[in-house]
């Protein structure tokens, strides 16, 4: 790490090793498969709130929200708006639900409702859906990482992913909540930390990145007609309550959770814990987009290196000055975002400063990785190979397949990582590939708990239905003009939500009518 002083990669290193201990630590209790995915319900509910909020906080909301925030407003912390009705639901009636089930997997219950193709099914989108998700915050990491030692993007992936791939291996789910506590701490330090930098350095002060925000119509959250083909606040609103809702609902990160709690109730306060901590500090980093917008605002030569950085990278290194600097001048805010949080951190945070807010970075990466790797791992044992490869693989053979399990997703997403480098923006290519993934499973989740009269031919019939709209609403694009009435009008973000209530209708209307006939 050549751009780094002593102190600063001292931090680092000492955040890194501290995270492998806990690893280890905790490695030594796992003498069962059990303790590995669920840590025999040990853990309070108030560890379990603030790991559920270090997942939410990953390396996507530490660099992409504010690089979203700089490059347009405020329109995507409606998403977070949206969590305490989504965390309503959730701990009233899905908690319950998975804690009298008693099975740690999440998806079990749709096979006794549907029939095994139903868990199948939602197994694939689950993990397709997690590579998609860790991949994009490996992606995140050597973003920002690259910009700070100077390393390729793929190196940075591989060396920080085997880091995590040991402690997660060695720990189990107790070290992922455990280590979760403490990288919650660091991120959210971080967060505050960068905010008193920029203000700090920006000559206006407080007042004058307020006053600049409004100015630039920064702050807005988005038009409020009811218009569905752009990203309004209804539409934003609505995308949130369903992912949020899919989250706390359904997603084995999150339900497995629940799960290692001492009882019920601690695991419905775990839900509230994560909501009250989210939805202010993701409102921390949006300030931190607009204050980075005003800071640079004032330093346009600062802006234009940013600019000519973006314009190298898509141009490659055979471009010659004039065609750098002919594409610099055509950027756009929205296709910078992403670059100037790192670009500052390089710029203008002090030695000592800049090795926490880097070990912050990892730790924003790494506890949703942690967890993914752990669910994924789960899924893969408890959905398929125990339930159609070895049901009677014995207990220190489950535990070994939990390791492997755990290991190959973390190399999986590393690849993932490395296949998203290029995308212009790391929250969009998220929520673009999360709406693909989620809105099937989460249709015939819905179905299932709610529609009692709907069988598995009628949910055959709706989830053929909704995954067909939802393929059609993700790449119709590619539809010629000629043809261009067939197209989705939708925004991007509609797909999980229409999908989702397709696939809900679509099986409860095919259920009444067949009952009529």
């Amino acid at each position: 790490m050549s751009n780094l002083s002593i102190i600063d990669l001292g931090i680092i290193i000492l955040y890194l090793l501290l995270m492998v201990y806990v690893g280890y630590y905790f490695s030594k209790k796992n003498t069962s498969a059990e303790q590995f995915t669920k840590a025999v319900g040990s853990i309070p509910g108030w560890a379990i709130g603030v790991s559920l909020y270090a997942t939410f906080l990953s390396s996507n909301t530490f660099l992409g929200v504010p690089g979203k925030s700089y490059g347009t407003n405020w329109n995507y912390f409606v998403f977070s708006l949206s969590m305490p009705l989504a965390g309503f639901v959730a701990a009233k009636y899905f908690v319950p639900l998975y804690r009298q089930m008693g099975g740690i997997s999440a998806y079990s219950h749709l096979e006794h409702r549907f029939g095994s193709w139903a868990r199948i099914y939602v197994v694939v989108c689950f993990l397709l859906m997690q590579l998609a998700r860790m991949g994009s915050i490996f992606f995140g990491i050597a973003l920002s990482l690259q910009a700070l030692t100077g390393f390729d993007m793929q190196s940075i992936m591989v060396v920080t992913g085997i880091c995590i791939i040991f402690y997660t291996v060695l720990g189990g789910i107790e070290a992922v909540i455990w280590t979760e506590v403490v990288q919650a701490i660091i991120k959210t330090l971080g967060g505050i930390i960068i905010i008193a930098v920029i203000i700090m350095n920006t000559d206006s002060g407080l007042m004058g990145i307020i006053h600049s925000g409004i100015e630039h119509s920064k702050f807005s959250l988005g038009s409020f007609d009811l218009d569905f083909t752009t990203s309004t606040f209804w539409v934003v609103l609505i995308y949130g309550f369903f992912m949020n809702l899919k989250a706390f609902g359904f997603d084995q990160n999150y339900v497995q959770r629940y799960h290692t709690a001492t009882s019920e109730k601690e695991a419905q306060k775990s839900i509230w814990l994560c909501v009250k901590l989210y939805v202010p500090v993701s409102l921390l980093f949006f300030f931190i987009g607009t204050c980075l917008y005003v800071f640079y605002q004032g330093h346009p030569d600062m802006l234009a290196e940013i600019k000519q950085q973006v314009a190298l990278e898509r141009l490659g290194p055979s471009a010659s000055m004039n065609e750098i600097q002919s594409m610099a001048n055509t950027l756009q805010d929205q296709d910078v975002g992403d670059k100037v949080m790192p670009h500052f951190m390089v710029h203008m945070l002090p030695v000592g400063i800049l090795g926490i807010i880097i070990s912050a970075i990892l730790s924003a990466a790494m506890s949703t990785i942690s967890s993914g790797m752990n669910a994924s791992a789960t899924v893969f044992s408890e959905d398929i190979y125990l339930r159609y490869i070895n049901p009677d693989l014995a207990q220190d053979k489950k535990l070994r397949l939990l390791y492997i399990g755990t290991a190959v997703s973390g190399f999986l997403a590393m690849i993932a990582g490395i296949a998203m480098i290029g995308v212009k923006s790391i929250l969009d290519l998220w929520w673009q590939l999360s709406g693909i993934f989620a809105g099937g499973m989460f249709g015939l989740f819905l179905l299932g708990v709610i529609s009692k009269k709907v069988n598995s031919s009628h949910a055959i019939v709706a989830v053929i239905f909704g995954v067909a709209v939802i393929l059609w609403m993700t790449f119709s694009y590619v539809i010629p003009d000629q043809y261009a009435y067939l197209r989705n009008i939708l925004h991007a973000n509609m797909v999980t939500v229409v999908g989702t209530l397709s696939i809900f209708l679509v099986g409860n209307l095919v259920s009444f009518f067949k009952s009529r006939s």
